[in-house]
């Protein structure tokens, strides 16, 4: 069994209303149409889970600082990450993001290169990739430099000719379509992939997000982190029964928008009770939460 969406639209509806609602039907007997599911996880755990194998996974997305390679905690930490994957026979995608031991550091283009090339080096298997994180996100040094993030696509696309790199990996937030505008005017060349964190609209029931960035672009679009927030401060108190919903829900988008061709649900592990912000299919007491359960019903065929 693959990860490949083939559930009739019908069945995911059935599940989104019993869960929450899933908007209107559509009754035109169209075709099925099929896009790849992929987890994002941090943690290398995952891909001995046997609930994870059983549900046929074939794509995995792990955020890597920029720096990884020249910092032997972080290097550690992704080529377990990237051995255990290739164990699992999981494609891996990796998104570079900001430094942890300078995180409010830019890196210019050529440092950038430079840390690529090390990385790519040490994983030329590796043939998928954001260049950064949340380009347009306050946490990420990006966020006031579209013209810098673009330059690291650039980067990425002249060092790897063979790889996938998606351009983007913006978050649904306010301003997003101005940032990437800008963004897009440094671009060498028209990208063919774009990358989306659409969290506000699964997690509201809304298409605002991806409508918005579908309007701005051309291309595919990767939902590479979505899913269904069981916890996230005041806004989103504990509860994992919306928390389904949202997954259903993010399921939906793509399956309603045929350039949409994969969704990263974020994430496997659950965090503790007393942190700030979770998203795990596994709770941290290591039971499946009904988030797993929903994406489980809906890759049984």
């Amino acid at each position: 069994m693959t990860a490949t969406v083939r559930a009739l639209t019908g069945v995911l509806c059935a599940l989104a209303l019993a869960l929450a609602g899933c908007g209107d039907s559509d009754d035109s007997g169209a075709p099925e149409r099929g896009f790849e599911i992929g987890i994002g996880e941090q943690g290398a755990a995952m891909f001995a889970d046997k609930r994870f194998r059983d549900l046929g996974i074939e794509h995995a997305r792990l955020v890597v600082p920029y720096d990884a390679v020249a910092r032997p905690v972080e290097r550690d930490l992704s080529d377990a990450w990237l051995n255990e994957a290739k164990r699992a026979g999981v494609e891996p995608f990796i998104t570079f993001g900001h430094s942890r031991a300078v995180p409010e550091k830019l890196p210019s283009a050529e440092e950038f290169r430079a840390a690529f090339a090390a990385f790519h080096e040490r994983h030329p298997d590796v043939k998928v990739y954001a260049p950064w994180n949340e380009i347009n996100h306050v946490s990420q040094p990006t966020a006031r430099s579209p013209r810098r993030a673009a330059e690291y696509y650039n980067v990425v696309k002249q060092g790897c000719a063979d790889c996938t790199v998606l351009a983007g990996d913006v978050l649904d937030q306010a301003g997003m379509t101005n940032y990437v505008r800008q963004y897009r005017r440094h671009l060498d060349g028209e990208p063919a992939i774009w990358g989306l964190h659409n969290y506000a609209d699964t997690n509201r029931f809304r298409t605002s997000g991806l409508r918005d960035l579908l309007r701005t672009v051309k291309g595919e679009v990767w939902l590479t982190e979505t899913g269904g927030i069981v916890k996230f401060g005041r806004n989103f108190p504990r509860d994992e029964k919306r928390a389904a919903r949202s997954v259903a829900y993010a399921l939906k988008l793509a399956r309603d928008n045929e350039r949409v061709e994969r969704v990263y649900l974020y994430n496997w592990t659950g965090a503790r009770p007393a942190d700030r912000f979770d998203s795990g299919l596994i709770g941290s007491d290591d039971k499946p939460r009904p988030g797993y359960e929903a994406l489980r019903a809906e890759l049984e065929e």
